[in-house]
């Protein structure tokens, strides 16, 4: 199972508490556009992840989400999957985005989400050996945004972590 964030489950190195308001709070100190994106957490579980975003904040010339934002919004969504997995997995790392490509399907003119499924045991699994055993593995993942219950926009991109033993670098 990839990772549990809900309030009754301790998780992580240290028996850390990962809880929906946990998570947002790391997120907007250690990723400071999340939030003067006024991003917020609604759901981070063995599901994956769902992060919504309001207009205002993230708006463009056209009153629709500037393309910036919602690219954030799925590489955070993602990210976020990669990052609290480890995490709760107890392996100290850095994880970053390697590359990814976005399709914006439809204007977004109001609040919206972004959402990542979490890998399949199997993958993840595969990518945590991979780590354990070469300090760096990559993991494929994907996100979608949705705006009015319709997917608008999707994201697929390539995340890298690196295994250290210095709690200093994480992040």
């Amino acid at each position: 199972m990839l990772c549990r964030f809900v309030s009754t489950l301790k998780g992580g190195a240290n028996g850390i508490m990962h809880t929906v308001p946990a998570i947002q709070e790391y997120l907007h100190e250690h990723i400071p556009l999340s939030k003067a994106m006024a991003m917020a957490v609604l759901k981070a579980d063995s599901s994956g992840v769902a992060l919504s975003a309001p207009l205002a904040p993230n708006r463009n010339h056209r009153e629709t989400v500037f393309g910036g934002s919602a690219a954030s919004m799925a590489i955070l969504a993602a990210w976020s999957v990669v990052h609290f997995g480890l995490q709760r997995d107890g392996i100290p790392c850095r994880v970053v985005i390697q590359r990814n490509t976005m399709s914006y399907d439809r204007p977004i003119a109001g609040a919206f989400i972004a959402r990542c499924a979490a890998p399949d045991a199997e993958t993840w699994q595969r990518f945590v050996t991979m780590l354990k055993r070469k300090k760096i593995a990559r993991i494929e993942l994907a996100s979608v945004l949705e705006y009015s219950h319709e997917i608008a926009g999707k994201m697929d991109g390539v995340f890298v972590a690196i295994r250290t033993d210095n709690p200093t670098l994480l992040g």
